[in-house]
């Protein structure tokens, strides 16, 4: 007895010396990746902002103080946060009507609905604020609701941003939940509001905070929609951000703002960890199987498709639209101009379609970037704490990660110029960082996308396999492998087609020689010409099915993947744990503990 003791505790020992090598691993690239590159870069911009210059008087506090004792910036605060919140619980509302609809029924021409509702997450958000513009412009198609230059417009515009990324993930986690537990409390006379409360709605809480979370990240520096749309209202802590160190070079004043952005990014982050925490909870799933549409959908449907054509398809129209229009009336000209001018009034430079393979170049670079650091890390924030230190180190992690969301990107790229022009000149200069600012942007998006997919599994699996003698990274494949297959490919190309479209960071990075089609656009649309304007749009349509058909590929390859992972994980292969051994071990472990 005793020797069996001693050979189960030295077991348990080698076991956490293990997991220890295994949680180092996962941690080193990710946390070199964001040190190098998201916090020396911020620390530089904030460090030059607030340090006072050579032989003057003052402390480093005194434009933070200053900051917070203007009246100014209380009300931009009010409407950061109040456009933040609108946005994201409007999201949130609509987008669990088109999570339900596309995610969990089947009907013809799902899938091309579900690829229109993607569209707008990808394009650059300058594209997206004109687009609305001429919408709702006073002669144009919704001029009668007054909408144009208010604050409500900018609030539809997030909205159009972000309910696909309700859709997607929340409807990634819905299409596997076990419908017959919701199906039962029917049998038992709840109504279908009361079972979807307290069933099906629980079980989605995670998810729902996750996207919550990152759609409030995302509206709080919607900077190109507040300058495109008029900027109505006070303005926002990005867009002052940007008028302080482009327009006045104020960099105390830009870094005393940056840093109220960052407390409020904490905050945000800490509250919506909390809520998530107290609902996170072991789901039981099934395969995914879609059900036909039937009537007693209608009032979802209604919302979902109205959702799609009022605030997508619309804005997507005009924007079609303008790319024909010409002062000589409709024609392909814009579209030709792409391949063989760089603008009028520009002297040289490449034309849209030169910068257009930039932008396809430096995309693919970073969403492998993005990758490599975010599937680790996802991995291991998903891991299920078994001690406390252990669970406060995952919730400092998140938070960390997080942050890029929440921080401008004109901080981010005005910060490596900052850092890196000491000591690397010409990398600086080179336009090669590009691409790791643009995966500084996606990362979060590739950690919160797989994140409530790994925390969806059973822990119970993972301890049976383990205790049937498999390493950590044979669990990761047999176990997790499968559900992460799931979502791999859209966080793939959804990183490839937010790089694809980022324009803060890349505005500071992009050499004069290499500029991306983003930046372009901007350019183009900021010079007057009617020329200039209608390639801009032409160049947005352009930016806009590039980045729809990079989805839909990297789509399709995870549901190859997906299919390939699930015979690979049933097959009896020689020294692999099988799954049916993993839950028949699960179910007695439940059997013994009930």
């Amino acid at each position: 007895m005793h020797e069996q003791n001693r050979s189960h505790g030295e077991l348990r020992r080698r076991r956490r010396i293990v997991t220890i090598v295994w949680s180092v691993a996962a941690l080193a690239l990710p946390a070199v990746f964001l040190a190098f590159f998201f916090v020396w870069p911020v620390a530089a911009m904030i460090g030059r902002g607030v340090t006072p210059p050579e032989g003057s008087e003052g402390t480093w506090w005194g434009p933070l103080v200053a900051v917070l004792f203007d009246g100014w910036t209380w009300r931009l605060i009010a409407q950061t946060l109040g456009l933040a919140l609108g946005g994201t619980l409007g999201s949130i509302v609509l987008g669990l009507f088109g999570a339900h609809i596309l995610s969990t029924r089947s009907f013809r021409g799902r899938g091309v609905i579900r690829a229109v509702a993607t569209i707008p997450f990808v394009l650059p958000t300058v594209v997206v604020g004109v687009a609305f513009r001429a919408l709702l412009a006073e002669n144009g198609p919704l001029g009668f609701l007054g909408l144009d230059q208010t604050t409500a417009a900018v609030i539809l515009a997030m909205i159009f941003f972000n309910f696909s990324v309700v859709v997607r993930q929340v409807g990634a986690v819905w299409a596997d939940l076990d419908p017959r537990q919701a199906e039962a409390a029917r049998t038992l006379g709840a109504s279908r509001l009361r079972a979807f409360l307290t069933v099906t709605l629980p079980a989605l809480k995670p998810s729902i905070w996750s996207a919550a979370s990152l759609i409030f990240l995302y509206c709080s520096t919607a900077y190109g929609l507040m300058m495109t749309l008029g900027k109505p209202g006070f303005g926002t802590l990005e867009t002052e951000i940007y008028i302080q160190t482009e327009t006045f070079l104020d960099l105390p004043q830009a870094a005393a703002l940056s840093i109220l952005q960052l407390a409020i990014v904490l905050a945000s982050l800490a509250v919506s960890q909390r809520a998530r925490s107290k609902s996170e909870t072991a789901l039981r799933l099934s395969q995914p199987r879609l059900r036909p549409l039937a009537r007693t959908d209608w009032f979802s449907a209604m919302i979902a498709f109205g959702t799609v054509t009022a605030l997508i398809v619309a804005p997507l129209l005009a924007l079609l639209l303008r790319s024909f229009s010409t002062p000589h009336g409709w024609s392909l000209n814009n579209y030709r101009l792409l391949a063989t001018s760089s603008g009028t009034g520009f002297g040289g430079g490449s034309t849209p379609l030169e910068t257009l393979r930039n932008s396809l170049l430096t995309a693919s670079d970073a969403m492998w970037i993005t990758l490599i650091a975010g599937l680790p890390l996802a991995w291991w924030l998903s891991r299920h704490a078994r001690t406390a230190a252990f669970g406060r180190a995952q919730k400092i992690v998140d938070a960390a990660v997080m942050l890029p969301v929440g921080v401008s990107g004109v901080t981010i790229g005005f910060g490596f110029i900052v850092s890196l022009q000491i000591a690397f000149p010409e990398l600086a200069r080179s336009g090669s960082l590009v691409p790791f600012a643009q995966a500084v942007v996606a990362l979060p998006v590739v950690v919160r996308m797989i994140i409530p997919i790994l925390r969806s599994v059973d822990p119970k699996l993972r301890e049976a396999a383990a205790t049937l003698g498999a390493s950590p990274l044979r669990v990761a494949l047999t176990v997790d492998g499968p559900m992460v297959a799931r979502g791999i490919g859209f966080a793939a190309g959804l990183s490839f087609a937010i790089a694809l479209g980022e324009f803060g960071a890349t505005s500071f990075l992009a050499s004069a020689d290499f500029q991306t089609l983003p930046v372009t656009i901007v350019r183009l649309m900021n010079r007057p010409g009617a020329d200039n304007y209608g390639m801009g749009m032409a160049a947005s349509v352009i930016l806009a099915l590039v980045a729809a058909t990079a989805m839909a590929v990297c789509e399709w390859l995870a549901e190859r993947s997906t299919r390939s992972a699930k015979l690979a994980s049933t097959s009896a292969r020689r020294g692999a744990v099988p799954q049916t051994a993993v839950r028949r071990s699960a179910d007695a472990a439940q059997a013994q503990e009930d």
